[in-house]
Formats: structure tokens, C-alpha cells, sequence
């Protein structure tokens, strides 16, 4: 069982940037690929980006591409969301979750954080 919690959303201008932050407790954060999705108002849950257990293989949406970093810090049972040029169309809550392989489908994770909400004005 691992249980995540998101942190640092917040209100920020059109291009400029936040860090989002999971914390993993449980066991064997390490072995698991981490991931963020998005969720906009009236939209379906949408993917951003996904880790490998080992950070060597990442993958990314297609509208986050060039602009936010995935990675983690597997000693302190963490992964980061970097986004920068940050877009009105960012506006969502972000959530994290974890599964055994970076995936870009939901189903592929079994664990799920409550999220945190990023809201960029214009």
C-alpha cells in the first residue's frame, strides 16, 4: 500500500512556474513508476507525464511536452512535477499516482493522491 500526498499548488501569472511536489509513504517507493495527471473543470482526467521506477524512462502529453520536468528523489520517497511557461490551459487539479509501469493510461495505477489545485491566471 502507498499513500500520496500533492503540494505546491497555488495561483500563478501566464508564464510562470511552479513546482509540484508527491510524497509516497509505505513501502517500496522505488519500485513503483510514478505519475501526474490533470484534471481541468468539465474535462476528463487528462495524463501529464509519468516516471520509471528508476527515473531512466519518462513520457510526457503532448501539451506539457518542452515545458514540464518529471523526476524524483527515491531517497526521499518523493517525485516532482517542474512546469514552467505556464498556460491559462494549465488551470486543473494536479494529481500523482503510482502503478509498475509508466503508463499514460489511469488504469495502469493503483494508487492515487487527492491532488492539489494550479490555477494560472491570464
Amino acid at each position: 500500500q502507498v499513500q500520496l500526498v500533492e503540494s505546491g499548488g497555488g495561483l500563478v501569472q501566464a508564464g510562470g512556474s511552479l513546482r509540484l511536489s508527491c510524497a509516497a509513504s509505505g513501502r517500496n517507493f522505488g519500485t513503483y513508476a510514478m505519475a501526474w495527471f490533470r484534471q481541468a473543470p468539465g474535462k476528463e482526467r487528462e495524463f501529464v507525464a509519468a516516471e520509471s521506477a528508476s527515473g531512466a524512462h519518462t513520457v510526457y502529453g503532448d501539451p506539457v511536452k518542452g515545458r514540464f520536468t518529471i523526476s524524483r528523489d527515491n531517497t526521499r520517497n518523493t517525485v516532482f512535477l517542474q512546469m514552467n511557461s505556464l498556460k491559462p490551459e494549465d488551470t486543473a487539479i494536479y494529481y500523482c499516482a503510482a502503478g509498475l509501469v509508466p503508463k499514460v493510461d489511469e488504469p495502469a495505477y493503483d494508487f492515487w493522491g487527492r491532488g492539489t489545485q494550479v490555477t494560472i491566471g491570464s
